[in-house]
């Protein structure tokens, strides 16, 4: 499956249009990555559970994307637009969506 945020893919036409496909991840933040991210905060560095779990739902976000867009026969998903926000009380938990729309091409 090819995945692109431009809305062609360079040498290849689209042949049919299937529709907006989406996928989301929401992903709590274990109460040690907050103690451990405060800690970098402090001494500098990158907050590495913060960065593992924003992967995690990326990745999870993108497979729901795919599976939704092979349910309609896609072989690409074009436009795709990636949105991150941070939900929770207290800001407990990171969501990522992801949605484009899934074409046929030739």
């Amino acid at each position: 499956m090819l995945l692109s945020t431009t809305d062609s893919i360079e040498g290849r036409r689209v042949v049919q249009y299937l529709g907006v496909v989406t996928g989301e991840a929401i992903i709590g933040v274990h109460i040690f990555r907050d103690l451990f991210a405060g800690i970098r905060d402090i001494v500098g560095g990158r907050a590495g559970g913060y960065q593992n779990a924003l992967k995690e739902a990326r990745e999870a976000a993108f497979a729901d994307l795919e599976a939704a867009a092979s349910g309609l026969g896609a072989n690409a998903v074009v436009a795709i637009d990636v949105d991150y926000e941070v939900l929770g009380k207290e800001n407990g938990m990171l969501m990522v969506s992801v949605n484009g729309t899934a074409v046929r091409l030739e």
